[in-house]
């Protein structure tokens, strides 16, 4: 009897942490300020922290993921969003201005509550010219 309910509590938790995993994903918005262009390739979207010389602001774009197995693996998938999202407007680059961490929810694992947390990050959509980059 023991065995059965020890089996059917880790078959639970597992359940739990794969509807967990399948459903933690990136989500991003993109508000447009500017001019838009014709939608770019976001693996070319190139990310600063400073602005460089001359560029255009395009709008304003927000990421968060809880994704990763890592703070830093949310991250990677937060700044991948960023990108996608600001290559819908038509930028070439994204100046990151805000990096932080939100609670967003977590999952019950034998008996105790693990929590998830959010990457977040927002920034500006740019528009670098060509000889600026």
């Amino acid at each position: 009897m023991k065995k059965k309910l020890i089996l059917a509590i880790s078959v639970a938790s597992l359940l739990s942490l794969f509807s967990f995993l399948i459903f933690s994903c990136a989500s991003g918005t993109v508000l447009v300020t500017g001019t838009q262009r014709p939608a770019t390739n976001a693996d070319e979207v190139v990310v600063y922290t400073e602005a460089p010389e001359k560029y255009e602001v395009i709008g304003i774009v927000t990421a968060s993921s809880d994704a990763g197995w890592t703070a830093q693996g949310s991250l990677d998938y937060a700044i991948a969003e960023l990108k996608k999202q600001a290559a819908k407007i038509g930028a070439n680059g994204v100046i990151v201005e805000s990096v932080g961490t939100s609670n967003s929810g977590g999952v019950i694992m034998y008996g105790i509550f693990v929590p998830a947390t959010a990457k977040n990050v927002s920034g500006k959509a740019i528009f670098v010219e060509s000889d600026a980059q």
